[in-house]
């Protein structure tokens, strides 16, 4: 028997979460043992494809954002997402963060300053990290943005803590973008064509193709662009994946892979202002809905380039090395009035917060990395380990108007101005601010050991060394010297045991811990947010259980978990205007996944999760005072959110099908006494096979144009989702 899970924080279990999660596993658990007293074990499956039926939860799918041991999706002990190529398709899924919403009790918004935004398991910001293929760049944020998704072979998730795999910053899970790259699966073009509301065009090609008999080349393009649903918006973005395999030797090969994204978004969408008087809930007068207060020629720019060399050497059956060479270099540029407020009577909206900046980046590292097959006496074993060294630089340039007023415009009809003449600022003149320099070096090392046959322990441990250094470029001071330097050197693990109770049907239990900064991310961090402070400490415990169902047709998960990080920095009520680093935060939750198939064409898939989460001892600085804000929900975290897929297949050439998501209210500020209420989202789609290889689809997301705030930060305004739009998409392959 399973022990029930332990309060944590000295408060009891919020919605019965940890009786639920002990029901879920005692019901689906019997059910799959059941099961396998009459049927033979379940191997990986067939899947239907003309029919268009999926299984979004197979379970022998590989993952390499769980461990590094490349265990199944089944193997790994901790709740882990996978949504693949097909699955992209199938939802409609045009960029990241569209992907991201399909991870059980996972939100995530594009809004202004933090355009990368996660939130998972109560967490958000730093202390979720988001790689690209296994690589943290250390400024998810910013670099997490959203960009379209073809490139994309698939992305995975992680729930809780994961730093013992990337280092610091992984408290609330780890994200990870993988990139299609050239493979050994044969020739193959495919293309697709996209036209849809607010004149949102996409083109798209990709093709993999056999040189000869030792090199395979892949390469993909994309070209996206949109007149944007908020008045005077543009948008335009490219990207290239190449890749280039080549096979040095029968156990030697190598993959130059190299990215470019190239975005632009004339005059910015930054937020609504909210309509006064405040009553704790967010309200909007209809008619700004798709209005757009930034000045006429705001601007966002990235231009972003990745570089990897990857040599892959297998020694013998038993024994496989890598090595992983990569560059990253990132600049981005911002010029725009970001911040608007209604008056008092609702008849003006009053703007502020100016700004222009770049932010120039580039990443250096190396990882080498084993994977060893072998045995612990007569117990079978498997190793992975190696070693990460990366070098971050980042330069910031901003120059801000701070929360000076830049005039009022009528909410309806107005004349947006140009940035010079609103603020003042000279648009193209950039003064450095600070340089981070990070460098990291770490040891990581993982075990899985079959302590019997059914019985499996896996355990996990990084150490990093991490030299943070700062130098200011501008007048130094007491709270802001011309340079400073930092070293953190923190030891984080996860140790777990998996039980199969049938060949469909497993338990685990895991501990693990993280390690983050104590405010902000080391990228960007100043003076006053580290100071003498070391990193964060978080700590995870999580049950759950894997298991398949109904002979096979349908597989599910749940997972419960509890989370505490300690040690975030706080207004020190002693003296406000300085932090100390003794806060706590806390959360613990549900999430259960399921997809069934409950006829030869039609399936189900779905997730919900239930989350708790709170700050346990927080005080924050409201002017020059400090105030507590224990028992408080952290600002943007829903309680609850859902997501269910239909799909049927009437026939081999047509599909139908929809979705719903549904995400609790969320509050505004730390003092929770704005809150955005809780919404709803339909979707549609049909779906006709023109031949064989060709797909047209035809798709509405938000269906009922619901007007809601995709995200909440602040108590002036709010980031509102996009309203009911339609494409048609044409998809073929050759």
């Amino acid at each position: 028997m399973l022990p029930a899970p332990v309060a944590c924080c000295g408060r009891p279990l919020p919605h019965r979460l940890a009786p639920v999660s002990l029901a879920v596993l005692m019901i689906f658990s019997p059910l799959a043992r059941a099961q396998s007293a009459d049927t033979p074990r379940v191997l990986d499956e067939v899947v239907v494809r003309d029919q268009g039926l999926q299984d979004d939860l197979a379970f022998d799918k590989k993952v390499v954002t769980g461990s590094r041991l490349g265990l199944s999706v089944k193997e790994t002990p901790a709740a882990v997402t996978v949504i693949d190529r097909e699955a992209i398709e199938r939802r409609g899924a045009d960029n990241t963060q569209e992907i991201l919403k399909g991870v059980a009790g996972m939100t995530a918004s594009s809004a202004p300053g933090s355009p990368g935004a996660v939130f998972y398991r109560g967490f958000s910001g730093g202390s979720v990290t988001q790689l690209f293929n296994g690589i943290t760049v250390q400024y998810d944020t910013i670099a997490a943005r959203p960009v379209d998704s073809w490139i994309y072979d698939r992305v995975e998730a992680i729930g809780g803590p994961s730093s013992f795999l990337y280092g610091a910053g992984a408290i609330g899970g780890s994200i990870n973008y993988v990139t299609k790259l050239a493979n050994r699966d044969g020739d193959f073009t495919e293309a697709k064509a996209r036209y849809g509301s607010y004149n949102a065009t996409q083109v798209a090609i990709g093709t993999n193709r056999r040189l000869n008999e030792h090199n395979v080349i892949r390469l993909d393009v994309n070209r996206d662009s949109a007149r944007g649903w908020s008045k005077s918006t543009k948008r335009e973005a490219w990207q290239m994946a190449a890749s280039l395999l080549t096979d040095l030797t029968s156990n030697l090969s190598h993959t130059l892979a190299v990215e470019y994204q190239k975005e632009t978004v004339d005059r910015p969408y930054w937020g609504t202002p909210l309509t006064k008087p405040f009553d704790g809930k967010v309200h909007i007068d209809d008619g700004t809905r798709f209005k757009n207060y930034n000045v006429s020629d705001g601007l966002y720019e990235q231009t972003v380039k990745w570089f990897r060399s990857i040599l892959d050497y297998k020694v013998n059956d038993q024994l496989k090395l890598r090595n992983t060479l990569y560059h990253y270099d990132a600049l981005r540029d911002y010029r725009n009035v970001e911040t608007y407020a209604f008056n008092a009577s609702n008849t003006r909206v009053n703007r502020s917060g100016g700004l222009l900046q770049r932010h120039d980046q580039d990443v250096n590292g190396n990882r080498f990395e084993f994977n060893w097959d072998s045995t612990l006496g007569s117990l079978p074993t498997a190793w992975a380990g190696g070693l990460d060294y990366s070098l971050n630089k980042q330069t910031r340039y901003p120059a801000s108007t701070g929360n000076a007023a830049l005039g009022n415009v009528d909410p309806l009809t107005y004349d947006p101005g140009t940035f010079n003449g609103v603020t003042g600022l000279a648009s193209d003149v950039y003064r450095p601010d600070r340089s981070n320099r990070v460098t990291t070096l770490a040891l990581f090392l993982e075990n899985r050991t079959f302590l019997s046959k059914d019985l499996s322990l896996l355990t996990g441990l990084r150490q990093d060394h991490i030299d943070l250094e700062v130098t200011n470029h501008r007048a130094a001071s007491a709270t802001d010297p011309a340079y400073f330097k930092r070293t953190y050197t923190p030891l984080t693990g996860r140790a777990a045991l998996t039980y199969d109770l049938t060949p469909n049907a497993n338990v685990y239990v895991q501990y693990s811990t993280a390690a983050d900064p104590p405010a902000g991310i080391l990228a960007t961090a100043s003076f006053a947010q580290v100071r003498n402070f070391d990193l964060t400490t978080g700590k995870q415990h999580e049950i759950g259980s894997k298991f398949a169902f109904a002979e096979g047709r349908g597989h599910g998960s749940v997972a419960y978990y509890e989370i505490t990080r300690r040690n975030i920095a706080v207004a020190d009520p002693n003296n406000p205007g300085t932090t100390i680093p003794v806060g706590q935060q806390s959360s613990r939750g549900i999430e259960v996944n399921a997809a069934y198939q409950l006829t030869p064409r039609l399936q189900a898939s779905g997730n919900f999760s239930v989350v708790d989460a709170q700050y346990d001892d927080f005080t924050e600085k409201v002017g020059s005072v400090a105030v507590s804000r224990q028992g408080n929900r952290p600002s943007g975290i829903p309680a609850r959110v859902t997501n269910l897929w239909l799909s049927y297949s009437p026939s081999a050439d047509w599909r139908v099908g929809g979705d719903l998501r549904y995400v609790s209210d969320r509050y505004a500020d730390a003092a929770n006494t704005l809150k955005a209420e809780s919404y709803g989202l339909l979707g549609a789609f049909v779906q006709y096979k023109l031949d064989r290889k060709t797909t047209l689809t035809a798709r509405i997301k938000n269906l009922t144009d619901k007007v809601y705030a995709e995200n909440v930060s602040g108590t002036n305004m709010v980031y509102l989702g996009a309203p009911r739009t339609l494409d048609l998409s044409v998809q073929t392959s050759f």
